[in-house]
């Protein structure tokens, strides 16, 4: 479980690179990654790929989008959603962890956990760097919300589909 959540989060830094700059938050496919960590990975090492991704950003290693790193990222006005990575991880596999894989439990989980990466992405957004509510809104949610739900969907596939392999190696 250890190795799958660095390969996860190794997964976030290299979709983090699949980006379309639109703004100061570009959009990207890191939360495939986020959302199939911890659908797939559980709470506990769902939470534990993204903190590792979010490490080995602050180090300095490219891993967030356009290739950038460091404190300055993770503190600077888009890394609220960074942190809320980590977050996402946690409940969406405390949701599998509670009542499993089903598509509904997935789909409300991976809803919630992207509602939850939004209101910390736009609340830091806002307060930490100078923008209204309304522009944390347009940059920030708007533009993103069909591209992430494309991603619940296919997170929820692919763990769909996943999960029972994974289960006949490490059963929890």
């Amino acid at each position: 479980m250890i190795t799958l959540a660095a390969v996860f989060a190794a997964l976030t830094a290299v979709l983090s690179q699949i980006s379309i700059p639109i703004g100061p938050v570009p959009i990207n496919l890191a939360l495939l990654s986020v959302f199939t960590a911890g659908g797939l990975l559980g709470a506990k090492y769902g939470a534990a790929s993204q903190i590792g991704y979010v490490i080995l950003g602050a180090i300095g290693l490219p891993v967030f989008a356009g290739f950038t790193a460091g404190p300055g990222i993770i503190f600077g006005p888009t890394g609220g959603f960074i942190w809320g990575y980590v977050l996402a991880a946690l409940l969406i596999g405390l949701a599998v962890d509670l009542f499993g894989t089903t598509i509904p439990t997935l789909s409300l989980s991976m809803i919630v956990a992207l509602i939850v990466v939004y209101l910390l992405g736009c609340t830091w957004f806002v307060f930490g760097h100078q923008y209204t509510m309304q522009q944390a809104l347009s940059y920030c949610v708007i533009p993103f919300m069909l591209p992430d739900m494309i991603k619940i969907a296919g997170a929820c596939a692919l763990v769909n589909r996943l999960y029972p392999e994974l289960k006949k190696i490490h059963p929890r």
